[in-house]
């Protein structure tokens, strides 16, 4: 997905009143203010009241769920008919900002603020971003986005990404 694209997304959903956070490698470019590498999804989270709305928006631009093993109904992939995806992780915090429901935030993940394409967009946190991207089957794409975060923030490099450096 390409950034001009990502952008115009993010605010296309802002403007009738969805509350977006960028994760995944878009949150990782929008904290760095600049692409770094290609991405094939853009991962957005928000509260879950949004998301019928969401969904019917997105519909309104080609955009029907894709079929996958893992979705429930506060983490799924919508796709278009160019390939591109948004994975959408949704959630529910109490006034505390604790978690109620859905995928596991909490209100100080959300708290990072970047720009994709020369447009402000809120996003998960740098420390947060490394934290979630552990626990799964890293790959080269993983390993990119961790190392170019911790060299960015000074935040040090999780042990799991050692049998990556050459």
């Amino acid at each position: 997905m390409k950034a001009e694209y990502a952008a115009e997304l993010i605010k296309f959903l802002e403007q009738h009143g969805i509350e977006v956070y960028v994760d995944g490698g878009w949150a990782v470019d929008a904290l760095l203010g600049q692409q770094t590498r290609v991405h094939q999804d853009l991962d957005i989270a928000l509260p879950h009241e949004y998301v019928p709305r969401l969904r019917d928006l997105l519909s309104t631009r080609g955009y029907l769920e894709k079929s996958r093993a893992d979705s429930w109904e506060c983490n799924f992939v919508l796709a278009d008919a160019s390939a591109r995806e948004v994975d959408v992780h949704s959630y529910t915090l109490d006034e505390s900002g604790n978690h109620v429901q859905g995928v596991e935030y909490q209100r100080e993940h959300l708290t990072g603020k970047g720009s994709i394409s020369g447009n402000p967009v809120r996003c998960i946190s740098p420390e947060w971003l490394v934290r979630f991207h552990s626990g799964y089957e890293l790959d080269e794409n993983d390993y990119h986005d961790v190392r170019v975060l911790c060299e960015h923030f000074a935040i040090a490099l999780p042990d799991e990404y050692g049998r990556f450096i050459k």
